[in-house]
């Protein structure tokens, strides 16, 4: 007994045609979708990796048109025990070679060609021969030459004396072209100057300033944990008399723009004797509205069933706080910390305010970079070293902080 398989229908046929076509558009769609964030990703990115590469160049380069993106030193040799600057000039073989600068002030004339007078060349006139014919260029007779170039002979019109330089291989001194000297291609190789960074941290003590900056940062953000969780825990877990409208009129403060503070809070460090000193770039900014804020709406969110079997096997509220709400509110902890990591890092107004020009001795970065635009005014590649150092360390907390931002939590607190 025979079977014969069913042939295939119109629907089925229609199916998986639909079904390649989706997955064609799903394709196009999610690879357009990639190139279009890769192309942004790419623009955003490149100023910063413009800035690192230019903190690894000379002086020179960095004033270099058209610029280059990686820090480039010409390359030299050692002829007779001295350094010679190398260029990469074509020969009259039409090879481009490696050569140095053998005579300078050779006397020249720049040629044109006769059916293209727009394509010129410097050649010494050593090597050029007055044919006695004339030819008119842009309106102007000028004489026609026969300049040899190595085995060769072409018919040159001269334009205008010049003088160029007479470069030579240091393998074959046989190999030589011309060239002016001011134009000519110098062969160059990247060559990443570190030394700019051990610069810049000598220069009007950076170093002091970073250690600073680090100091600061630290306490601030220590500071502002420890009374953020604190008062966080207290205006949502513990209930006194008044406590909705402090808490109300504590986020309240936040509406007020700092600027109207400055005056008063000058004065209140003034009164302290705080002024010119670190101390006046923490304690106004280890109580933050925001901060406890934050932790409170997190706390808020935690079941009270935890705090209350906390308390039925005997434990104490400094003990729960620690125990059971520190530990399950890592993502708001990290949160407030990288916000306040930043702002310490960055802060400038404040600083510029409460510490005086003269006393270098406790600036932060953000002045020190501001006074090393004075100092190292010629050298952009040192202001651009001053402002990697000042970067790596922020960007690297926000990398290894970042996934606190976009991590769910559950809302019973409890992953």
């Amino acid at each position: 007994m025979t079977t014969t398989a069913e042939p295939r229908t119109d629907s089925t046929r229609q199916a998986r045609s639909d079904r390649r076509k989706h997955l064609l558009r799903m394709t196009v769609g999610r690879g357009g979708a990639y190139f279009i964030l890769v192309a942004f990703a790419a623009a955003m990115l490149f100023p910063f990796v413009f800035m690192a590469a230019t903190a690894l160049k000379t002086p020179e380069d960095t004033f270099r048109y058209p610029p280059t993106v990686l820090p480039r030193t010409s390359s030299t040799a050692q002829l007779a025990g001295e350094d010679v600057e190398l260029y990469s000039l074509e020969t009259a073989d039409g090879s481009t070679e490696t050569l140095y600068l053998a005579e300078e002030g050779v006397a020249a004339g720049l040629f044109a060609r006769l059916d293209d007078p727009a394509v010129t060349i410097a050649w010494p006139l050593e090597r050029a021969f007055d044919t006695g014919s004339t030819t008119t260029v842009a309106g102007e007779e000028v004489p026609v030459f026969a300049v040899q170039f190595g085995d060769e002979t072409a018919e040159l019109a001269l334009l205008r004396s010049t003088a160029v330089g007479r470069f030579k291989s240091l393998d074959d001194p046989d190999v030589e072209a011309f060239a002016i000297v001011r134009t000519a291609t110098r062969a160059e190789t990247v060559d990443p100057q570190w030394s700019n960074f051990s610069e810049i941290i000598e220069l009007r003590d950076f170093d002091r300033s970073l250690t600073n900056t680090i100091l600061v940062t630290i306490l601030v953000v220590g500071g502002t944990l420890f009374t953020s969780i604190m008062g966080g825990y207290a205006f949502s877990r513990i209930r006194f008399k008044g406590r909705d409208q402090i808490f109300v009129a504590y986020i309240g403060s936040i509406m007020i723009p700092f600027v109207v503070l400055i005056i008063p809070l000058f004065r209140l460090m003034v009164s302290l004797g705080w002024v010119n000193t670190l101390g006046s770039l923490v304690w106004p900014f280890i109580f933050n509205a925001y901060g406890t804020f934050l932790m409170r709406q997190f706390f808020v969110s935690i079941p009270k069933e935890l705090e209350e079997a906390a308390f039925i096997d005997g434990a104490r509220r400094w003990k729960i706080l620690w125990r059971i709400f520190v530990p399950l509110s890592w993502p708001a902890i990290a949160t407030l910390a990288t916000f306040m990591f930043l702002y310490a890092w960055n802060s400038f107004i404040w600083p510029l305010v409460s510490i005086n020009g003269a006393n270098s001795e406790d600036f932060v970065l953000t002045i020190a970079l501001q006074t090393l635009g004075g100092q190292a005014g010629e050298g952009p590649n040192l202001i651009f070293a001053a402002i990697v150092l000042s970067v790596i360390i922020p960007f690297t907390v926000f990398v290894l902080a970042q996934r606190y931002f976009v991590e769910n939590v559950a809302t019973s607190g409890i992953k």
